[in-house]
C-alpha cells in the first residue's frame, strides 16, 4: 500500500466499502447462483476475509477483490448450485381470475423462459442476466468478470441464440 492510499483497516473505511459494494456483489452471485441466501452467505464470508486480510488488500482494487473472492467461494459451492435450481423451477403459479386461459399461458411461457435462462451454460448466464437485468454495460460486465468487452459480445450472442432455439416457436409478437 502507499502512504497516500486509505487503508483498509479503518472502520469508517470498511463502512463504506460495504456499503458500496455490498448490494451488487451479491445480486451478482444471486445471478450465478439463483438463491438469496446463499448470495448473501457468500458476500457476508467474503467480507469477514476482507476484514481479516485488509492489510493486504489494495484500497484501490478492492472492487475487483470482492468479485473474484465472491466468485471463487461460489465456485467453491458450485455442486449445490443444482440443487437451488430445481427448486426454482418448482415454484406454484400464482391464481388470478382474469382471462384463465391467458394467464395459463402467460404463467407457462414464464416457466419456459425460466428453465431456458437456467439451462443456458453458466458464463451466458451470468453475462445475460447481468445486461438485462442489472442493465450493466458490455463494458462494466467485462471489469467486473476480469474479461475483454469482445469476450461479453460473443457470450451475449451465445445466450440470446440459445434462448431463441429454445423459445423461437414460443414467441408470437
Amino acid at each position: 500500500m502507499t502512504e497516500e492510499e486509505p487503508s483498509i483497516c479503518e472502520q469508517k473505511t470498511y463502512n463504506q466499502i460495504f456499503r458500496d459494494h455490498y448490494e451488487v456483489v451479491t445480486r451478482f452471485i444471486y445471478y450465478k447462483c439463483g438463491d438469496l441466501q446463499q448470495a448473501e452467505d457468500i458476500v457476508q464470508d467474503v467480507f469477514v476475509k476482507l476484514w481479516k486480510l485488509c492489510s493486504t488488500v489494495s484500497f484501490y482494487k478492492v472492487k475487483a477483490y470482492l468479485y473474484r473472492a465472491a466468485n471463487n467461494s461460489f465456485l467453491n459451492e458450485k455442486a449445490h448450485e443444482k440443487i437451488v435450481l430445481k427448486h426454482l423451477q418448482r415454484a406454484a403459479p400464482s391464481v388470478d381470475n382474469e382471462n384463465p386461459e391467458y394467464l395459463m399461458q402467460m404463467d407457462e411461457f414464464h416457466k419456459k423462459l425460466k428453465m431456458a435462462i437456467a439451462s443456458l451454460p453458466q458464463k451466458e448466464r451470468e453475462v445475460y442476466l447481468l445486461s438485462r437485468v442489472e442493465k450493466k454495460t458490455y463494458a462494466e460486465i467485462a471489469e467486473i468478470l476480469g474479461l475483454g468487452v469482445k469476450a461479453i459480445e460473443r457470450r451475449m450472442s451465445k445466450a440470446l441464440l440459445l434462448l431463441r432455439e429454445v423459445l423461437g416457436k414460443e414467441l408470437k409478437f
